[in-house]
């Protein structure tokens, strides 16, 4: 990859931009106050299943969920957000967010532990914090495939502007986002116990991602139109990796300095079995997803059709690799002006309607994802006899030095990529990466205090191109779930979930959580 961050660029560029803060609009914020706003959260929750707990009762929660028959867990917090210090040029958050769980991977969890600032419009996160999807619904999407909310948090350095910042120059219609993180996954225990130390595994390993995003639109005009793409990104690298070969297990060494890091930041140099050979792949496990998103915001309904490409290098990130090398003596050399164009294939596709004053119904969402192609069956590197270049079989979220896209066992991404917590045979891999799904998603609200979500998704898979399935596999899966407020805080929440077929295995769950929640200091009456 060759400097993929022309967005990236763009936001972190730009300056003397203005955003829609409450401070742009108070002169006297009053006295800074850091327990205004504190809530606190007590929640318990409990889960029993036959089988292994269904995947909608399991994924997307951030990491905080167990495959076990029967778990559970007791869960406390304290989070001062940012938006509490909106009225003022600065402000300051906060949070703490502890679990004790029963059958989880870990005896004690810190979910949440951070400190985070903000200076006008640039915000500074320290630690670990569940961070929400881009451009998808929370609850009904299938998920992100890169930075999305099916793993634990990883503790981290994020440098963001968490807000869109309106240009003002050509009348106010273009906005940017985005931010840069540096971090280390927290697994390497639950590593080495899956493994048992007999099969590939990572210990101290970096994390970065990184994104962009520009919107086209202008709210203030009250036109209903508006238009955001972008590009996120992430990487795992330095650290050391435990492969097995014919000689045992050979210990790879990343680099964990500034080389290392600025090879996350812009993809290039060579993980370590690589450097010095004719043939090189960016250092690290890199990959990253271009989105896309078109919104219609009426006073009564909105409607929002988006789309996430993903990609595992940069011939399936910019759909094209170069493939004009010379023969002979010259075979290293780029001589002619000639490419090859991949597919469109992969693809996750999305619509999402809201009636802003729906009971019944109020979200709807129903997507297509689709991850077969991976570049097509074919890769060859180009060779004195055979000069054609071709970068096919990506194998998505898996690498042959890292443990792959995964934290605590969960994918990072989109969790219809089989995470490694299912695998009963040691290793930390993803077995079925090419599928094909469809997903619906639906909730409301048809009385006052009582809500409900339902999901359903089929799927198909073929496993990996390496692995492959011997015949096609499906997964149908089901979640129904209703949650009602209870006065001073209090809240119930039933679930039940089922899934059906090979991918997953014939699992039905139940679930119960009981939470209650409130500000910590409530505010003075006048």
């Amino acid at each position: 990859m060759k400097k993929p961050l022309l967005l990236l660029a763009m936001f972190i560029t730009t300056v003397g931009v203005q955003a829609q803060y409450y401070w742009t609009d108070y002169d006297e914020p009053g006295k800074l106050d850091l327990a205004d706003q504190l809530k606190y959260n007590l929640e318990m929750q409990g889960s029993v299943s036959d089988g292994k707990t269904p995947l909608w009762l399991n994924a997307n929660r951030h990491g905080l969920s167990s495959l076990e028959k029967e778990n559970g867990y007791v869960r406390g917090s304290l989070i001062r957000p940012l938006r509490a210090d909106s009225a003022r040029r600065w402000g300051v958050g906060y949070g703490v967010d502890v679990v004790a769980p029963i059958n989880y991977t870990s005896n004690f969890i810190i979910q949440q532990a951070f400190v985070e600032g903000r200076w006008l419009h640039g915000a500074l996160m320290i630690g670990a914090k569940e961070i929400p999807m881009e451009m998808k619904n929370q609850t009904l999407s299938t998920g992100s495939q890169t930075l999305g909310i099916n793993a634990r948090p990883v503790p981290q350095v994020r440098v963001s502007l968490p807000e869109y910042w309106r240009i003002p120059i050509l009348g106010g219609w273009f906005q940017l986002k985005g931010h840069v993180a540096y971090g280390k996954l927290t697994d390497d225990n639950w590593q080495r116990d899956f493994t048992q130390q007999q099969s590939k595994y990572s210990t101290g390993t970096r994390f970065h991602s990184k994104a962009g995003f520009l919107k086209i639109g202008n709210e203030e005009r009250f036109y209903p139109w508006s238009l955001e793409m972008g590009l996120e990104m992430g990487a795992l690298f330095g650290g050391e990796s435990y492969v097995p070969t014919e000689n045992g297990m050979t210990v790879f060494k990343g680099d964990n300095g500034v080389k290392g890091m600025w090879h996350a930041l812009m993809p290039g140099g060579a993980d370590s079995p690589e450097k010095g050979t004719e043939y090189q792949n960016a250092e690290g496990d890199q990959l990253g997803s271009w989105m896309v998103r078109l919104n219609y915001d009426d006073e009564t309904w909105a409607f929002r059709l988006y789309a996430e490409k993903f990609f595992e290098d940069h011939s399936m990130m910019l759909q094209l690799d170069y493939n004009g090398y010379g023969t002979g003596d010259e075979w290293n050399v780029k001589k002619d002006r000639r490419f090859f164009l991949y597919n469109m294939k992969d693809i996750l596709v999305g619509m999402e309607l809201n009636f802003k004053y729906g009971t019944w119904i109020r979200n709807f969402v129903l997507e297509y994802f689709y991850s077969k192609y991976q570049s097509g069956p074919v890769y060859h590197d180009h060779t004195p006899a055979f000069a054609d270049h071709i970068s096919g079989r990506d194998d998505y979220y898996n690498h042959y030095i890292y443990s792959g896209w995964q934290h605590w066992g969960q994918v990072m991404g989109n969790p219809l990529y089989r995470s490694p917590i299912y695998n009963e045979d040691g290793t930390i891999h993803i077995h079925n990466n090419r599928s094909k799904a469809f997903h619906l998603g639906v909730d409301g609200s048809p009385l006052e205090r009582l809500s409900y979500r339902a999901l359903i998704t089929y799927q198909n898979g073929l496993g990996t191109y390496d692995l492959p399935y011997t015949r096609l596999q499906h997964y149908v899966g089901f979640l129904a779930e209703a949650s009602y407020q209870l006065p001073k805080g209090w809240s119930v929440k039933g679930a039940y979930a089922m899934d059906f077929g090979h991918l997953l295995g014939e699992n039905w769950g139940a679930q119960v959580t009981v939470s209650k929640s409130g500000l910590l200091k409530k505010k003075k009456e006048n």
